[in-house]
């Protein structure tokens, strides 16, 4: 009879222990579960701020470059004001929507890529941005920092970097209305995108630096680029 009773006593303790382990495993699956959900692999980014707390003339003032980094992620609202920056949707100009950065005859040549590595909200990857929708368009679920970093010579701030912009250029769209001079024309957009981006950075409390010294070829082939690369620029909280 004790014996019995013994045994009816340890079942019910096992069924308890099962089903609080349960429980567990399905809390932790649920979870994780929202934990994935708040992160995106590219799609709409929050709108551009138009009116800032920092001048034009502070921003310049204010403006250095750097290479040091810290570890706090960026938000999704910077990300999206930095490449609106770079090349968003402006007012209306005299044919229509115009961009944040002037191109010679409107013919627009870069293509604004973004690797993002530490980012709330969004998987590291490498990223195409699209202008008119202002969206994040997902071409490799990969961190390609410590790659890109190798790329440009080894320089290790950009593996630290939690976001590096990439501008690129198909010289075709320019020079067959300019012809040769249309290269030209390219090389002065990418100055005009790489300032805007650094002023806006600056105006944000982050820190930059354009990055002009790394392998075309190596840099072409590890984002399987069809157009030129032309500049890297990294981005982040700075360390004092």
């Amino acid at each position: 009879m004790i014996a019995a009773l013994c045994r009816a006593v340890f079942v019910a303790a096992v069924v308890l222990m099962v089903s609080a382990c349960s429980s567990v495993n399905d809390n932790q699956e649920v979870n994780s579960a929202d934990e994935e959900a708040t992160v995106i692999s590219g799609g709409q980014l929050p709108p551009p701020v138009t009116e800032g707390e920092v001048s034009f003339e502070q921003a310049l003032y204010r403006r250095q470059s750097k290479r040091s980094f810290s570890d706090r992620q960026l938000s999704l609202e910077e990300v999206g004001q930095l490449l609106w920056a770079a090349q968003g949707l402006s007012v209306d100009g005299i044919t229509g929507p115009t961009r944040t950065a002037p191109s010679a005859g409107a013919t627009h040549p870069l293509q604004i890529y973004l690797i993002a590595g530490n980012v709330e909200g969004l998987h590291s990857g490498f990223y195409r941005y699209d202008y008119l929708s202002h969206n994040l368009e997902l071409l490799t679920e990969k961190d390609l920092r410590a790659e890109l970093a190798r790329a440009a010579l080894n320089q290790s701030f950009i593996k630290d970097a939690p976001i590096s912009v990439i501008l690129a250029a198909d010289y075709e769209r320019t020079t067959l209305v300019y012809g040769e001079r249309g290269i030209s024309y390219v090389y002065m957009e990418v100055g005009h995108v790489t300032q805007n981006i650094l002023l806006q950075g600056e105006a944000l409390g982050l820190g930059a630096v354009a990055v002009g010294a790394f392998s075309d070829e190596e840099v072409k082939a590890l984002l399987s680029l069809d157009e030129e690369p032309l500049m890297i620029i990294p981005l982040g909280e700075p360390l004092q």
